[in-house]
């Protein structure tokens, strides 16, 4: 497996895309994880529009297993904040909304609406309680990836943190419901002095083979 020697710059592969330079720039190459944010609201009916794009990419066997609660009171995300490690506390702190990320351990209930013409899917993932699990982890985090996508392309910037007690959080905010919690991200417009410095990223000729 080798990957072809180029010396060409990157941004000379940009037109052999079908996004525009603008989204290009605002869902990838200007992309970044957000640590401060502005104190300027935002609106439920941006929050709808992110969920509204989010859902539609694919999963396997369309078994979309990925839950989502905003928190975006005071009060809902006051009490959140002891469940981060103290160093994700004060960023979480200046966003107006932290989205919550969950998978629902019993998404196969869904699967005769989503997945109708293989009536038999659900029972044969439910067979397998391993693999059933599996399936919910891994397309719950592929759902995440179209989630931060989504919020960049509302305009907005995104901050995505693991740094969290998830046992603590289910409890605090899941203990009537089946959700688990695996990934937050914090919603809002970037506040002063937003970012880290820009760190590398790897070569082509480092990261992909051409067979």
């Amino acid at each position: 497996m080798t990957a072809t020697d180029s010396s060409t710059p990157p941004d000379h592969f940009a037109k052999h895309l079908a996004l525009e330079p603008a989204a290009q720039e605002m869902l990838f190459t200007a992309a970044r994880t957000t640590n401060r944010f502005a104190d300027e609201p935002v609106a439920d009916e941006q929050l709808r529009a992110i969920w509204e794009l989010a859902k539609w990419p694919p999963t396997s066997a369309n078994t979309n297993p990925m839950r989502v609660l905003y928190l975006r009171t005071p009060e809902a995300r006051k009490r959140l904040l002891p469940h981060l490690a103290e160093g994700n506390r004060a960023m979480s702190a200046s966003a107006p909304v932290t989205a919550v990320l969950a998978y629902d351990p019993q998404y196969t209930e869904h699967l005769p609406q989503l997945l109708p013409f293989r009536p038999d899917f659900k029972e044969m993932l439910e067979a397998d309680p391993v693999k059933h699990q599996q399936q919910a982890r891994f397309n719950a985090a592929l759902q995440a990836g179209y989630f931060l996508l989504s919020v960049r392309a509302a305009g907005l910037a995104a901050g995505p943190l693991g740094g969290f007690d998830p046992d603590g959080v289910d409890k605090e905010f899941f203990s009537d419901c089946r959700w688990r919690s695996f990934l937050l991200v914090n919603i809002g417009k970037p506040g002063n002095d937003p970012w880290f410095e820009r760190l590398p990223r790897l070569d082509y000729e480092q990261a992909v083979g051409l067979l």
